[in-house]
């Protein structure tokens, strides 16, 4: 009878492998959990710049006020209508706007993203 090693090895994860593997997985999520409420807020600044944008308004004081009132029903912060650079192109309003968010990880290292976006379906 041959003795040694079986044509049929184990093959798997081990242990500490597995446990890694929980280490990273738990981070992601971590930083995944911190970062999607940016990302809301962001796609909600952008649906509010659009609207504003379409309802147009007689100056650009008087589209950024229109700007500070929706934000204020819906929750955002990180941009105010001070914040918004208000352009005509043509008979069309168009307004950017752009910021940066700091999401602290641990101890001195944190996560900056920088949004930018435009009533103009583009990214200027």
């Amino acid at each position: 009878m041959k003795h040694g090693r079986s044509r049929f090895s184990q093959r798997g994860i081990s242990f500490i492998g597995l446990l890694i593997l929980g280490v990273i997985l738990a981070l992601l999520a971590i930083v995944g959990a911190r970062v999607v409420p940016t990302v809301a807020e962001y796609l909600s600044i952008q649906k509010t710049v659009r609207k504003v944008a379409a309802d147009g308004g007689e100056s650009p004081m008087v589209i950024k006020q229109n700007f500070d009132k929706v934000a204020a029903a819906d929750y955002i912060d990180s941009v105010t209508g001070k914040d918004l650079e208000v352009t005509k192109n043509g008979d069309k309003v168009v307004i950017n706007f752009a910021y940066d968010k700091e999401i602290p990880l641990f101890g001195p290292a944190f996560l900056l993203i920088k949004y930018r976006g435009s009533s103009d379906q583009g990214y200027r």
